[in-house]
């Protein structure tokens, strides 16, 4: 952290201050990794009492309430959209099509896998973003592409079988990590334009519509299971979509993105964490390993561009 604070201007008391608000953000984003992380925990659970697209219309539609307040008090600070509404609203829509499709596909996975594996094979978003980036003609570093072989590897450890085939859960969960990449992609192009409070809210809403939707055609929604599911529900909900979300927007303000992204990549240690006390998932030692190695390979991938701009800075290029 030393490093960091260093890069200010302050001095005395005006120093400590910039120090304290960093440990708060720093603090609140491992506050929001575990909170995400546990979720998986809770996502696993639902699954004992109702149907996957029954759970996520019920949570993001728990989430859209939670963020309401938020949403309506960002909108009286924030300044007025750059976008056209016509434009706004079909990028707001299909970025809600992508949340549903990632949602949903993680959800059903997880019915065949551990709280603790999906939320590993979910963390490899963190380095297919950079490597999908290339078709938008982003810049992509020789970390990247290491940490993309390391995780690689960690998934075949992790997920595929001795027969070279992978379980159904975790290539579902893999399949949705796809779609958190193209999410991530789009977010980035959007939240410039409009207030990111405003597309979270949309995209919620949208997504808790075409769950229901898709419930009503498949699945039995039986009010006494739901209420079953109530903790379950209201933990991923109003704890994982709803106020984590808005702990990463705060704290993100006084945090540098490289120490954002590493401390949230801790997600998945919470996920597998969460699986180990709350559900008594064993992880054997070979998908300990994989564990590792992806873990590995997602840090590596975000410390890389960080530590070569800081060298650079160093020595004046």
């Amino acid at each position: 952290m030393s490093h960091f604070i260093g890069s200010y201007r302050f001095a005395g008391i005006e120093s400590g201050a910039m120090e304290n608000r960093i440990l708060k953000s720093n603090s609140l984003l491992l506050m929001t990794a575990a909170i995400w992380g546990f979720a998986f925990v809770a996502q696993r659970m639902g699954m004992d009492y109702v149907g996957p697209f029954t759970f996520n219309g019920m949570r993001f539609a728990l989430g859209s309430l939670v963020l309401l307040p938020v949403l309506i008090v960002s909108e009286r600070r924030s300044p007025r959209t750059r976008l056209k509404r016509k434009t706004m609203v079909l990028g707001c829509g299909i970025t809600g099509g992508v949340l549903f499709m990632g949602a949903s596909l993680q959800q059903v996975g997880i019915i065949y896998t551990t709280a603790g594996k999906a939320g590993f094979i979910t963390g490899l978003y963190v380095v297919m973003v950079p490597i999908f980036g290339l078709v938008l003609n982003h810049r992509t570093d020789i970390g990247t592409w290491v940490g993309a072989v390391l995780a690689a590897v960690g998934l075949y450890f992790l997920s595929v079988t001795e027969q070279f085939t992978i379980q159904r859960g975790d290539f579902l969960v893999l399949m949705s990590a796809l779609f958190w990449t193209v999410h991530v992609l789009m977010i980035d192009w959007l939240s410039p334009r409009v207030n990111p409070i405003k597309i979270a809210f949309i995209q919620f809403v949208l997504c808790s519509a075409l769950s229901f939707t898709v419930a009503l055609f498949t699945e039995e929604i039986i009010a006494a299971r739901i209420f079953q599911a109530s903790l379950p529900i209201i933990y991923s909900g109003a704890l994982s979509v709803g106020i984590a979300y808005t702990l990463q927007i705060v704290a993100q303000q006084n945090a540098h993105p490289a120490h954002a992204a590493i401390i949230l990549s801790m997600e998945t240690v919470f996920a597998a964490l969460g699986g180990w006390i709350v559900l008594n998932e064993i992880l054997s030692p070979r998908e300990i390993s994989g564990c590792l190695l992806m873990l590995t390979g997602m840090t590596l991938s975000q410390l890389w561009g960080y530590i070569r701009h800081r060298r650079h800075k160093r020595i004046g290029v």
